[in-house]
């Protein structure tokens, strides 16, 4: 029902213009400490997960206390709500859809209330 609305058009739209494509680099306390098994680098015990999942490890040649980030660009967090980039011309084309139609619907429901319910009114 959600994509009944053409807000949900234009906030898509205006959240994938504004946000996509950038990359996302985590605050102190939101990086989660991961220790490898013995022999392995962060970036080789994360790598098959983060290829899988995403993210990033900011110390990807140490061999304990890996620094993992869940996120590491704008289209993940907006993957995790249905919105993708390649959708905004499409977005603005629903848009002026809505637009169109309600300015049309308007104009109908005007001419029917008043010129074909009174006979008398003319236009001119």
């Amino acid at each position: 029902m959600p994509r009944v609305s053409p807000l949900a058009y234009l906030v898509e739209g205006f959240l994938t213009t504004a946000v996509a494509n950038s990359e996302v680099i985590c605050a102190a306390h939101e990086y989660v400490t991961i220790t490898p098994p013995a022999g392995l680098t962060c970036a080789g015990w994360m790598g098959p997960y983060m290829k899988m999942a995403g993210g990033y490890v900011s110390n990807p040649d140490a061999t304990s206390d890996c620094k993992f980030c869940a996120v590491s660009s704008t289209n993940t967090f907006l993957a995790t709500m249905g919105v993708n980039f390649k959708y905004r011309w499409r977005d603005f084309g629903i848009m002026w859809i809505y637009i169109v139609f309600n300015i049309c619907a308007a104009i109908f429901i005007y001419w029917l209330a008043r010129v074909v319910s009174n006979p008398t009114y003319t236009v001119f």
